[in-house]
């Protein structure tokens, strides 16, 4: 395979891998406040993702490590342009990090609650401006000659780029209940049953704005799926994976409706990128300027080199992620080491 392809199939799993592992755990902390009515119901809806958030957090790194590496030009002109809401980003996640670790550091109900809407405010403002930047790629950046961006803070919040912004708000929200309702068990449970309903709903009816609104604003996309081999296939898979969510929820299958909430994700990707590819930032001052897989990428040597590296340590990332799941299999409990 053309080594610019597979680094730009690889950064595609990593989002992949990051947007499905992370996405719950964002959306654990978005629904957490409402879920979660006592103490030791929050305590057990962080405890359901206390073990495997720091590790999912990885694959961000590794997408971003990844991007500087294979493709230098496209990581600085996107920090030239996002150089603020990605040091937002960075705020949020570490915010929520601090968030989980502090909040049982003292038993005070006051010192709680402030830990607790911590917790809810970094999760939303993080999945909400990965959104938002998900949305300035499809739209494109004002990129000059010199590869910078030219434009301002505003045009990034743009009301399109917005919608995806929420529209990922919602797509979290529900991916992080119906991990809850796999996990939790009792009272907890049947209030989350509900709620997975209302979020399948709210995350439709913006899912349904956002596709109305790419095609209206960027009907070129449409155009360019029809060019993929399995652009229009993965398509209808997606379309039947959303179809299965409320199918599953309604009978009480949880794993199942997890399942098509993370190929919900997958397809919703893909789709991303094969509208993309081969550019990795469109510039819509000429599209002449635009960075795609080649102009923007490493010496041939040394994507080779990586895609080495990642033979020989993918596997391992993999068996650990793997066990990791393994052994925080089945439904979430309290001990004394918990958060």
């Amino acid at each position: 395979m053309d080594l610019n392809i597979f680094w730009f199939f690889t950064l595609g799993v990593l989002l992949v891998g990051y947007a499905i592992l992370d996405g719950f755990d964002l959306g654990v902390g978005m629904v957490h406040p409402f879920a979660a009515k006592t103490d030791t119901e929050r305590r057990l809806v962080m405890n359901a993702i206390g073990p495997l958030w720091d590790g999912n957090e990885v694959w961000l790194v590794t997408f971003g490590g990844a991007l500087f590496a294979a493709f230098p030009e496209a990581y600085a002109t996107a920090f030239s342009a996002f150089y603020l809401p990605f040091m937002l980003l960075l705020f949020s996640l570490i915010f929520r990090a601090v968030s989980l670790e502090f909040r049982s550091k003292i038993d005070n109900k006051k010192w709680r609650s402030i830990w607790d809407w911590g917790f809810f405010s970094s999760s939303s403002l993080a999945a909400f401006l990965m959104g938002v930047a998900v949305g300035n790629s499809i739209l494109g950046l004002s990129i000059d000659a010199s590869k910078n961006y030219v434009g301002t803070l505003l045009e990034l919040l743009n009301p399109f780029s917005l919608l995806v912004g929420a529209t990922t708000l919602t797509l979290f929200a529900m991916h992080g209940l119906i991990y809850l309702y796999m996990k939790t068990e009792g009272k907890l449970q049947e209030r989350i049953h509900p709620m997975m309903w209302k979020s399948f709903g709210i995350f439709m009816a913006f899912f349904l704005f956002t596709t109305i609104a790419v095609l209206v604003v960027k009907p070129e996309v449409a155009q360019h799926l029809r060019t993929e081999p399995f652009g229009w296939i993965v398509v209808v898979a997606l379309v039947l994976a959303i179809a299965n969510i409320p199918r599953a929820i309604f009978q009480k299958r949880a794993f199942y409706a997890f399942l098509s909430s993370c190929f919900t994700i997958l397809g919703l990707i893909f789709l991303i990128g094969a509208s993309l590819f081969p550019n990795l930032i469109i510039s819509t001052m000429e599209p002449s300027l635009s960075l795609d897989i080649y102009n923007a990428a490493s010496s041939t040597k040394t994507l080779g080199i990586m895609r080495n590296i990642v033979f020989i340590g993918m596997p391992f990332v993999l068996t650990y992620s793997f066990i990791i799941y393994w052994v925080f299999r089945g439904k979430v409990t309290l001990d004394g080491n918990s958060y």
